[in-house]
């Protein structure tokens, strides 16, 4: 899988940018023989920077998987990394509702 990442309003470390190719590495996992030939876009940052109560981090995914499937999550928090957490979370929850609605259309196909 080739995960691009972006990031707005706040820097782009290395510790991080590890962080987030685990988590989506994790969603990896759950796609199986599918996994080939899918694309993620991940952005994490701040929406701007003027909230006065502090700041609030978002991330977004878009995960394309082959066949040009697109699952989308995102997620705000006043912590970067529980929002990347949670959307991996929605991803994992996305992704195995896909496999699903595969299984059952080959099982249909196939009676």
């Amino acid at each position: 899988m080739h995960i691009d990442i972006h990031a707005k309003n706040v820097e782009l470390n290395a510790p991080l940018r590890t962080f987030i190719e685990e988590k989506i590495a994790d969603v990896e996992r759950l796609l199986g023989e599918n996994a080939a030939g899918t694309h993620a876009v991940v952005e994490v940052g701040i929406p701007s920077n003027h909230h006065h109560s502090g700041p609030i981090f978002y991330a977004e995914a878009n995960l394309t998987i082959s066949g040009g499937h697109l699952i989308r999550a995102e997620a705000t928090n006043h912590d970067l990394h529980s929002a990347i957490v949670d959307v991996k979370e929605d991803l994992k929850v996305q992704v195995k509702k896909f496999k699903e609605k595969l299984s059952d259309a080959q099982r249909g196909a196939a009676e």
